[in-house]
């Protein structure tokens, strides 16, 4: 299996993981996002097929992940009809596997790109590794925002007095 076979399955297996997750999800809000990450995963499945068929491969810009974007408004959205902003046990269980399942991809690329002669698919890869980073953020915040109820006491202003 070549590089961009390997690709096409890790997207293809990303998608499943976001679509199955989206069924599953409770909240309206992170089915929103876990769609547009599949979606992501179809765009990347694209590029590796065209690079795999020897066929010219464009990433374009204009294509570009907007899932940064998509969590800002999200959140705006809950906090601005007051809805509660908090997730299940279970919602945070998939941003962890999912920021995992990122963070993978993105090593991947980065260290397959390495590894490839055309310049151009080196290109390629690193702007999908780049994605793939961008998702991984995304992911990271959302856990960390989900996550600050738990951590309130020891990050508060309690940090910086000092013991005696």
């Amino acid at each position: 299996m070549n590089v961009f076979e390997y690709a096409m399955k890790m997207e293809t297996d990303g998608r499943k993981f976001y679509l199955d997750s989206a069924e599953k999800a409770e909240s309206p809000a992170l089915k929103k996002i876990l769609l547009q990450l599949a979606d992501d995963e179809v765009k990347h499945y694209a590029i590796f097929k065209a690079m795999k068929d020897g066929e010219m491969a464009d990433y374009k810009e204009a294509e570009k992940t907007t899932i940064l974007k998509t969590v800002k408004n999200v959140f705006e959205n809950l906090r601005d009809e007051g809805k509660d902003l908090s997730f299940s046990a279970e919602a945070k269980k998939i941003w962890e596997e999912a920021r995992e399942v990122e963070r993978q991809a993105e090593e991947f690329y980065r260290e397959k790109a390495n590894e490839l002669d055309s310049e151009e698919q080196k290109r390629i890869l690193n702007r999908i590794a780049d994605e793939e980073h961008r998702h991984w953020v995304t992911m990271n915040n959302v856990i960390q925002f989900l996550d600050r109820p738990n951590h309130w006491l020891e990050d508060a202003e309690w940090s910086n007095i000092e013991d005696y």
